[in-house]
C-alpha cells in the first residue's frame, strides 16, 4: 500500500516537472512563431518592392533559407510543446489509475489486488 502512495507522489512530481516543461516550450514556441512571422513579413515587403508578382511572393519568401530555418525552429518548438502536453495527459491518466488502485485496496479491507497495467510511463 505504501508503494502505491510513493508511486502516486512520484507521478505528481513528474507531472509538476512536465508542467514546467510545458511552460518553457510554450514560451519558446511563441518566440519562434514571432521570429518567423517577422522575417516572413520583411521578406514579403522586399519582394513587393522589387515588383515580384503577388501570386508567387509567398512561395518565394517561404523558400528562402533563413525563412525556412525559422519555420523549422517554430515547427520543432510546436512539436515539443504538443509532446509535453500529451505527456501531461498520460501522467494524469496514470495518477487516476494509481488512485483507483489505492481506493480499491482500501475498500477491499487492505488486501492488495493486482491488475494488468497497459500504461507505463
Amino acid at each position: 500500500m505504501q508503494d502505491m502512495y510513493a508511486q502516486r507522489e512520484e507521478l505528481f512530481e513528474r507531472l509538476m516537472a512536465e508542467l514546467d516543461t510545458l511552460r518553457r516550450t510554450g514560451q519558446q514556441y511563441a518566440e519562434n512563431e514571432a521570429d518567423y512571422r517577422k522575417a516572413l513579413r520583411i521578406a514579403i515587403l522586399e519582394e513587393r518592392s522589387r515588383g515580384t508578382p503577388v501570386t508567387i511572393i509567398g512561395d518565394l519568401c517561404r523558400g528562402r533559407e533563413e525563412i525556412a530555418e525559422k519555420k523549422q525552429l517554430r515547427d520543432c518548438a510546436e512539436a515539443l510543446y504538443k509532446a509535453s502536453s500529451e505527456a501531461i495527459m498520460a501522467l494524469k491518466l496514470r495518477i487516476k489509475t494509481v488512485d483507483a488502485d489505492i481506493k480499491r485496496t482500501w475498500t477491499s479491507g487492505g488486501e492488495e489486488t493486482y491488475r494488468l497495467s497497459l500504461i507505463h510511463i
